[in-house]
């Protein structure tokens, strides 16, 4: 398993969170669905997160209209 970090804006605050996952390498658009999921995953409303078929730029659009942006992945 490696460690990523992942630095971020939620709602203009800055945040890092650290996840860890076999692949070698975390696109971003990856990193925002898993912060989607941290931060909206329990949530009554599942319209915040994108459909299962969403590209990377939807992705990432949705995470910015809730709030999560400059997302990087940090090595």
């Amino acid at each position: 398993m490696r460690q990523y970090t992942v630095e971020y804006l939620f709602n203009g605050e800055p945040r890092t969170y650290m996840f860890e996952f076999k692949p070698p390498r975390l696109p971003v658009h990856e990193a925002a669905m898993h912060l989607l999921q941290l931060h909206f995953g329990d949530g009554e409303n599942s319209l915040i997160m994108p459909n299962a078929d969403a590209t990377p730029a939807e992705i990432l659009e949705q995470a910015e209209r809730v709030g999560l942006t400059q997302i990087q992945v940090v090595d």
